[in-house]
């Protein structure tokens, strides 16, 4: 093999990454959207959001600014249970077509929306198709990638994330400087998220069907043939044979002790519980962390701690997207495979909660100017650009442990064919906390102001840090090794199962009776 053919043997799952994680693209857009639409003047006017005196009705506002960010959630949710029956029936590519496809037709007859109503109806449809494609996506990437650069490309989907959530702050951004009043205020940025649902669209076009499932249906033929083209190897490749016959002996251990068990040891068997529990638990908390309260409500936080005034408020989010992507990019490419998954998610969970601590004793003592109607907004005062800074050092923080570590450590713990409820599971957890804390953060930074920072950081530091320390390691392990890190074999078991595997791979007398065993396996 040439050097130039060694620097990009991986670049068709890079590619791959690319074209699938544009659903995730769409994941930050439509979730960075909604705060920004809803601190709109023309958009709290239009809806009666305003008292007599032209001042904010704080209530109203929090009430439909945080309807507007958690009814996607609550779509998302139910997209995300959805997906998982669908994905193990016909596998990762389309069901992302079928999700994209619904969320591309229903969307755009959505697209019209005037009222609140119609606004909230279009939310839960984009979050259906959302939380399949959240879902979906992951494990797709994750089953294609190997193990040596794993967790680097399916971390890209939190680069994504964050690309998604800064492009919304610029629209945002654009739209608040150039577009005062009418319906193209929320209309506009609403409908931007057709671009990338149609980029994901055509893309899918241009890749294969997960290896991994392909094997777990019994199309071995099919599995080794795409294997090998993201390996860019040939089938019969000593590297090839290994793998293939690691996914196939994964899958044939799984087969017989659910045989033995039925569904039930797909949930409840040896090494499969504490698997679903940490997948509910690392985003239970991720979704505490403040993080996304912060993503979410970003104007509104940026008021909150003296950047007053749309202008400053939305420049200074739109700010906070750029480190948040450019921070992420670095961790991702440089940290998660170097540090490994629990230090990155212990430094991260530190260095959040300082920083939260920080901002809260600031603010505590040294409150923002407070805005006067009518006037000029003030500059912001040190002290608030102090604090901006803290939330910026916070992204970075986040970016490097716990922004694409759960999702990187999720997609990969589950065995193929429970993967797709793992991470139905742990997406569903994620839209459903996520549409609890969007939900009330409103509320929160008008009731608690500088105690919510204080809240977050004390869940950063005494509950996530305290979880990163609990989890096993998985850095540079196959998927397959998943079984042995989580007791559900032992290592000198599973290395006898891929032995046998490559002597019926390379004995042709063994080939057709090895074949036939494995491609029943799609219907047990």
């Amino acid at each position: 093999m040439g050097a130039a053919a060694g620097i990009f043997k991986n670049i068709r799952v890079y590619w791959l990454a690319f074209i699938v994680y544009w659903g995730i693209v769409l994941f930050g857009y439509d979730t960075g959207i909604g705060g920004g639409v809803v601190s709109a003047p023309y958009f709290q006017e239009h809806f009666g959001l305003l008292n007599e005196d032209g001042t904010k009705d704080v209530k109203k506002s929090n009430e439909v600014s945080s309807n507007v960010v958690s009814v996607l959630q609550a779509g998302a949710f139910f997209g995300a249970l959805g997906s998982a029956p669908i994905s193990a029936k016909i596998g990762r590519m389309y069901t992302l077509i079928i999700f994209n496809s619904l969320f591309l037709i229903l969307t755009t007859i959505a697209s019209g929306e005037n009222g609140l109503a119609e606004i909230y109806a279009g939310r839960v449809i984009s979050g259906v198709g959302i939380g399949g494609i959240s879902t979906v996506a992951p494990a797709y990437v994750s089953e294609c990638a190997p193990k040596e650069v794993r967790g680097r490309i399916t971390g890209c989907f939190q680069i994504m994330v964050a690309a998604g959530i800064m492009i919304s702050y610029f629209i945002n951004y654009g739209v608040g400087i150039h577009i005062t009043s009418g319906v193209n205020v929320w209309r506009i940025p609403f409908g931007f998220q057709l671009v990338p649902a149609g980029i994901l669209g055509l893309g899918l076009l241009t890749i294969k069907e997960s290896p991994r499932w392909l094997a777990s249906v019994g199309r071995n033929q099919e599995a080794i043939k795409n294997l090998a083209y993201l390996r860019r190897e040939t089938t019969d490749s000593e590297e090839i044979i290994h793998e293939m016959s690691e996914i196939e002996a994964a899958i044939q251990e799984e087969r017989e002790a659910r045989a033995s068990l039925g569904i039930r040891a797909a949930f409840l068997g040896k090494g499969n519980l504490v698997r679903f529990i940490i997948a509910f638990m690392i985003f239970l908390i991720q979704q505490w962390s403040g993080q996304n309260s912060v993503g979410y409500y970003a104007p509104q936080i940026f008021a909150s701690i003296g950047f007053t005034g749309v202008k400053n408020s939305l420049f200074a989010s739109g700010i906070y997207g750029v480190v948040k992507v450019t921070a992420t990019t670095i961790s991702i490419f440089f940290g998660v495979e170097s540090l490994g998954r629990k230090l990155s998610l212990f430094v991260s969970a530190m260095g959040m909660g300082s920083l939260f601590f920080i901002i809260g004793s600031i603010l505590k003592t040294h409150p923002p100017p407070i805005l006067v109607p009518g006037a000029a907004p003030p500059p912001p005062p040190p002290a608030s650009k102090a604090m901006a800074a803290m939330l910026y050092i916070h992204a970075c923080f986040f970016a490097m442990g716990w922004g694409p570590i759960p999702w990187v450590y999720v997609s990969e713990i589950f065995p193929t064919k429970t993967r797709h409820y793992g991470l139905a599971l742990a997406s569903a957890t994620q839209w459903l906390f996520n549409f609890v804390v969007s939900k009330f953060t409103p509320d929160m930074i008008s009731d608690l102001g500088y105690k919510i920072f204080l809240m977050f950081a004390a869940v950063n530091i005494g509950a996530m840090g305290l979880f990163s320390l609990l989890i096993p390691e998985t850095k540079g392990r196959s998927l397959e090794e998943m079984d042995i890190i989580f007791g559900a074999i032992t290592e000198e078991q599973r290395q006898a199962d891929i032995d046998k595997q490559e002597r019926e791979k390379k004995n042709p007398a063994t080939q057709s009776k090895h074949s036939y065993s494995i491609d029943n396996y799609g219907s047990v």
